[in-house]
Formats: structure tokens, sequence, C-alpha cells
């Protein structure tokens, strides 16, 4: 039974299909890396939980929030299961969109050999989409003599438009990690939910593939004396896809206990236009942890032509609780994204 439900996760996580829409993407995966992978749940040895808040153009009537609340913990009489639950929450205020979605999660840990461990993760929940129609505008409400706007529209796009939409989504991944590294692929929307706004549309939500990495390096061990004790060069990169739309991040960030500081390119490998940019945003982040608790904040600096965004601030919060084991060491890599307890 463990058998046929790992060699189900492993392949719908690599099954990659064409996808067509965009999800929210949040700079500091490598401290949440939950957002994109349900495999990272119940990878510390006591409860972990946190939240992220993300805002786009923050200064201007596009402004988009993102938020991803998060709690999971290791289950089982050997704790090689993790379980947990996820809330995503997304709003745009032009168009007054939201979209709340509740995940619950699963993950099983399989030790390959003394240094290399193999862990799967699925999740299922349940989402929601609102949009207010009556806040757009349709050619037939235009009183072309005048410029006056009428009442009600007879549009069948406004007549025939449902104002929230629900939707069962699955979503699965793997992590192959030892001491040092990590590697992990995902794969969500598998069962691509229908998210027409219309009575009678097909409208799929495409599905969104990250792979992603991560490799810790300390510098003392490499004879660099002038470094504190305890100092790491982290490396971290990440690629996702979701329709036409693909997106490269890389980095590296520098561990000096008890911060984190460091710098990501965000970059647009696969360009679909001639007016495409390589390079789209360069993202400055820092941490600091405080006992089990850790503070991260990320900056984005637009480096396309898109204008004045006044940047992109993200704001992240984790903590561990449940056991006492300030000293005791978690058995999941945890170095690549600032998870020291």
């Amino acid at each position: 039974m463990k058998l046929k439900f790992i060699l189900f996760i492993v392949f719908t996580s690599l099954s990659i299909t064409e996808v067509k829409a965009q999800d929210p993407v949040f700079t500091q995966y490598f401290l949440v890396p939950e957002t994109l992978n349900p495999a990272f749940a119940g990878t510390l040895v006591t409860g972990y939980t946190g939240l992220i808040h993300r805002s786009q153009w923050p200064n201007e009537n596009r402004r988009i929030d993102s938020e991803y609340a998060f709690v999971n913990g290791p289950i089982g009489p050997e704790r090689n299961m993790g379980l947990g639950l996820s809330i995503l929450n997304q709003s745009e205020v032009f168009t007054n969109y939201n979209y709340v979605q509740v995940n619950a999660v699963y993950s099983y840990n399989v030790n390959l050999n003394y240094d290399w461990k193999l862990r799967l993760g699925i999740e299922a929940g349940y989402g929601r989409k609102n949009f207010n129609f009556s806040s757009l505008l349709f050619e037939d409400q235009i009183n072309t003599n005048d410029g006056t706007i009428s009442g009600g529209s007879v549009d069948p796009g406004a007549l025939n438009a449902n104002e929230k939409i629900d939707l069962l989504d699955i979503s699965s991944g793997i992590i192959l990690y030892s001491d040092k590294a990590w590697f992990g692929a995902s794969l969500k929307h598998l069962n691509k939910p229908n998210i027409a706004f219309t009575a009678n549309g097909a409208v799929p939500l495409d599905m969104f593939l990250s792979i992603h990495t991560g490799y810790s390096l300390s510098l003392n061990e490499s004879h660099l004396n002038f470094f504190p004790d305890q100092t790491n060069l982290l490396l971290t990169a990440s690629y996702m896809r979701q329709a036409q739309y693909n997106r490269l991040d890389f980095g590296t960030a520098l561990e000096l206990k008890p911060l984190i500081v460091g710098v990501l390119a965000a970059t647009n490998p696969e360009g679909r236009s001639d007016n495409s940019h390589f390079l789209t945003s360069v993202n400055l982040f820092g941490s600091i942890q405080l006992d089990r608790f850790v503070l991260g904040y990320s900056y984005d600096i637009n480096t396309s032509k898109l204008g004045n965004t006044q940047g992109v601030h993200e704001l992240s919060l984790t903590w561990q609780f449940g056991r006492e084991c300030s000293s005791c060491e978690n058995y999941l890599v945890k170095k690549p994204w600032g998870r020291n307890y």
C-alpha cells in the first residue's frame, strides 16, 4: 500500500502538461518552502507555523496583496509522516477580485541511506474565487451622445456571469535532501479545476510546475578563518512555469547567526517577444532569528520597463512550537532557508 502511494505521488509530481495562468509567487520561497511544495510539511521535529505577506504596487489602485499561512508537524510512532494545514489569500484593489483556498497537507518520509532522504507530499483543498462584476463598465452602458453612464447592462457577459466560483484543487510534490543539499519538484492543480465565471464556461486552471534546489556551504570548513563561527554561504534556485509564463530565481545569502542577508535575481529565461526582459527584478532580503522565531523581509527592485511599481514588499514570520528542543537537531536540511533552531 505504501509503495503504491509513493509511486502515485512521484508520477503525478513529475508529469508536465500545458499550462495557461499564473499563481502568486513569493520571493522568500526559501524561508517558507511550503508555498512551493507540500512535501516540506512536517519536516521539523516539532510543530512549525508561520505566515507571509506580499504587496505589489503598494501605493496604486493596481495593488495586489497575497498572504499565505500554514501550520504543520510530524506524526506517527517514527515521526516519518507530516500533517498540516495551509491558507492562501489573494486580492486585487482595482478589480475587487479575491481568491481564498484552504488545503490539508500530508507527507511521507523515506530514508534512502545514511545521508539521503526522500520525502513525498500531497495536498488537497477547497478554493473560492470572487469577482465584483458590478464594478465593470460595458459598452451598452455608455451614452455615446454625452458620455454619461446608464444603469444596468444587457451584455450576455454581464447577465451570465457568476460572482463567485468554488473549486477542488489537488497538488503533489517530492524532495530529495541530505545534510547540505536539497532538490525538489512539485506540480499544482493536478485536477485542472474549472475557474470560468460564466455558467456554462470551461476554463481549466493551468498546472503550476516548480523545480527548486538549495546548497549550504560552511565557510569555516573552507579555511576562511576571518568569518565568525557557524558562518554559511547559502545558494538557492527555483524554476517555475505556468502556461507561457516562466520564471527562474537564483541567488545567494550569507548566514551570520542570527542574521541572514542576501540577494536574488528574478529572470524570464524564455522570452516570448522582442520586448521580453531577461532580468525582471533584483530582490534584496534579510532575516533575523530570535529564539524559535524567524522574521524576514524582502524588497524587489523592478528592472523591467513596467514603469514605477514602487517595488514589491514581502514580510514573513515563522516559528517552531511544541516539544522543548532548543538544542535538538532537525532532520531536514534547514540552513538554505534559515531554519536554525
